[in-house]
């Protein structure tokens, strides 16, 4: 009988730590070693070494940190998100500014964590990760998100500002394209375009992300 690769975790949740600072890597060790739930299966302290890891181990959670000698987390994110989807993948960064952020997200990783949270934050994320691969774990993600509308929601051209009106009118392309006499494939492309800008995904989070920033109401069409 033959046996899938995809089972349901059960016992501790098996890790990949890298970093390419020994003592970084051997204090995350320390914390995970703390905890009865994970288990460290092996370290890396590049890009090369953590993918040759992940083949010979398969750990249910790679850790990360950002910057490796031969590429970035992100390169190892990207790479094994497409080999094994299901693995957790965290981030771990010095630098946790708003661009890196929103690159870990889009490069699939399941975390982001700051080096100067609590070790134990990042034994969290890891067990988090484990179990919903797909879901974005981060802190400052919403603050972020609304500091990047605040700076391209001026971005939006007039059509586009038309546009985002009419979803939060609740129609779709095809209405929309209708109403501002466009083709349909015209409106999907300036929808696309406004979740591009907005950081969303679909039409809800545009929305709330539009009104949180104050977006939608600033575009009063009765207003002067």
């Amino acid at each position: 009988m033959n046996h899938t690769e995809t089972e349901l975790p059960t016992g501790p949740t098996t890790v990949l730590l890298v970093d390419d600072h020994e003592l970084i890597r051997h204090g995350l060790a320390t914390a995970f070693s703390l905890d009865p739930g994970t288990t460290v299966l092996a370290q890396a302290g590049s890009v090369g070494e953590a993918m040759r890891a992940f083949s010979e181990t398969r750990p249910q959670t790679v850790v990360t940190d950002l910057q490796l000698p031969d590429g970035t987390g992100l390169d190892i994110v990207r790479a094994v998100r497409k080999a094994a989807p299901h693995t957790g993948l965290v981030v771990l960064t010095m630098h946790s500014g708003d661009e890196q952020i929103f690159a870990a997200m889009e490069a699939g990783a399941s975390a982001f964590v700051g080096k100067d949270a609590p070790s134990t934050e990042v034994v969290k994320a890891a067990k988090h990760a484990a179990i919903s691969p797909r879901t974005f774990l981060c802190a400052g993600l919403s603050a972020a998100m609304i500091r990047r509308m605040s700076g391209e929601t001026s971005r939006l051209s007039d059509r586009e500002q038309e546009v985002l009106m009419l979803l939060a009118d609740g129609l779709g392309a095809g209405q929309i394209a209708g109403k501002l006499y466009m083709s349909e494939s015209t409106a999907k492309s300036h929808i696309a375009r406004i979740y591009q800008k907005l950081g969303a995904t679909n039409r809800a989070q545009a929305l709330v992300t539009a009104m949180r920033s104050g977006l939608l109401s600033s575009m009063n069409p009765m207003g002067h």
